[in-house]
């Protein structure tokens, strides 16, 4: 038997205008850009005056004075008897929201910037396989090659595989032979080293168009080809014994190698994976005193469409309301409510984001008037979220993505937080303070003779820091410092 019964539950759920602030804290400054333009897209209720043409004319309440408090009213409203024309229209005395938070560089983002337009790496290898001349069969092999290689100008994938997607995709059946012989034709392409299958094929390639008849470069070869794994091991001495060679003579034949390139194609490629990285704030130091800005483009000037208020105002004194007008203006009031709880949510995300990095600057203050990472404090998230009385949640996505612009370099806001570590004085100093010890340390030793973990443990220890030899080793690959022996030198 059926038994039915009432029960009450306490849940936390996000409303929809919460997670869509969520989502914005969580775009950094140069994709918010983007994120407007696809909400410009898909909401025609939203303008951005600065688009607009000057012919166009704006209408008299062309913005919003609700605050991020509204993220309560519920989603799901659409009671056609409770529309009032007036939630979304301000008076022209209230300034734009966009006006406190410019930082004065609207001049500057605004002055165009050249782009160098230049061919890209599989572009200049389709040219040179142009100028060639080749039979039809062959060029279709070598546009096969060319398209198989990575980004690093490597081709990693089996030549049975090409052959199968010739004969599949081109309808052109070849030999192991005959792509091998269009590869060796295009590893003479430049720059020098391409098409090679793995790091030896590529080294050998560049070295053996030197001067074959100079002897360092076929010492060199003679190393990439059989002690290839000694080279890269830095096991100096057994190289020195086995070619029986002094320090000297080894020392120019390493400094050839080294000038080889191991990834030939990033040489003339603008790689897509680089993300332009636009500070979300600046700190100046004016005489002691730090000033925070935050990027006007965190600030864009977003207005209801006048179009739809006039739509909205029509209902509102229309005397009879059929089914199909009810529709369209429902239609019209979903599109406003989307678009009022964007500009709301970007409202918020400003507010958020200055509040977090002032306190921030605050807790570091020392660090940023000074740029010495030695008076970097102990920070954790949750010592930013008690003075703010925020989420640690919150914090958390504001300092992973957003980067802020001082006298002395661009950071990302994470790179200002770090363990507490406890010196002998029972003082609390931060992670970053040792790291910076042991920077100091590596970038002064005698690369000849470079110091170990246990050393450089010992020398901590001599200044204070009681610091096991396994956090030595950790802070060391945090930095991507290699071990003692990778960073012997001749």
């Amino acid at each position: 038997m059926l038994k039915q019964h009432l029960q009450q539950k306490l849940l936390q759920k996000l409303s929809p205008q919460q997670i869509q602030f969520i989502k914005l804290l969580q775009v950094p400054t140069v994709a918010l850009d983007t994120r407007i333009k696809e909400e410009l897209e898909e909401n025609p209720a939203l303008e951005d005056p600065s688009l607009m043409t000057q012919d166009e004319p704006k209408g008299e309440y062309d913005d919003l004075n609700d605050g991020p408090d509204d993220y309560e009213q519920s989603s799901e409203d659409t009671s056609m008897d409770e529309f009032n024309v007036d939630d979304y229209l301000q008076d022209d005395s209230t300034n734009d929201y966009s006006t406190n938070y410019n930082n004065g560089d609207d001049d500057e983002e605004k002055k165009e910037t050249p782009i160098a337009i230049e061919s890209t790496f599989f572009e200049s290898l389709q040219e040179q396989l142009d100028l060639i001349p080749l039979s039809d069969e062959d060029f279709v092999v070598g546009k096969q090659i060319i398209g198989s290689l990575d980004d690093d100008g490597y081709l990693r994938r089996p030549l049975s595989s090409m052959i199968d997607d010739l004969a599949f995709s081109q309808n052109v059946m070849v030999e192991e032979e005959d792509v091998l012989e269009m590869l060796k034709l295009i590893q003479s392409f430049d720059p020098p080293g391409i098409g090679a299958r793995d790091l030896k094929e590529c080294l050998l390639i560049q070295l053996k168009r030197k001067d074959v008849q100079n002897p360092i470069i076929v010492k060199a070869i003679n190393i990439v080809e059989n002690y290839l794994d000694e080279f890269t091991r830095k096991h100096y001495d057994k190289l020195e014994k086995s070619l029986g060679l002094d320090s000297e003579e080894l020392k120019e034949v390493v400094n050839e190698i080294l000038r080889l390139n191991p990834k030939p194609g990033d040489a003339n490629q603008v790689t897509t994976k680089q993300m332009q990285i636009i500070p979300d704030f600046h700190i100046s130091n004016n005489d002691g005193i730090l000033i925070l800005t935050l990027n006007s483009k965190n600030a864009p000037e977003l207005k209801v469409s006048r179009s739809y208020q006039e739509m909205f105002e029509h209902y509102d004194k229309a005397s009879s309301k059929d089914k199909k007008l009810k529709e369209a203006v429902q239609f019209v009031k979903q599109k406003l409510d989307s678009a009022k709880w964007f500009i709301d949510a970007i409202k918020q995300r400003q507010q958020t984001l200055l509040k977090t990095m002032n306190a921030i600057m605050h807790y570091q203050y020392e660090y940023f008037l000074t740029a010495d990472e030695r008076k970097m404090r102990p920070m954790i998230l949750k010592d930013i979220a008690d003075k703010i009385d925020m989420d640690i949640s919150t914090v958390s996505r504001v300092a992973n993505s957003k980067y802020v612009q001082t006298e002395f370099g661009t950071f990302l806001l994470k790179s200002f937080f770090s363990e507490a570590i406890q010196t002998e004085n029972g003082e609390e100093v931060s992670n970053k303070e040792v790291k910076k010890i042991l920077e100091d340390c590596i970038g002064n030793e005698d690369k000849r003779k470079p110091l170990a973990d246990e050393k450089l443990t010992e020398i901590l220890k001599d200044r204070g820091y009681n610091i096991a030899r396994r956090t030595v080793a950790k802070y060391r690959e945090q930095m991507n410092i290699p071990v003692a022996r990778l960073r012997k030198e001749l």
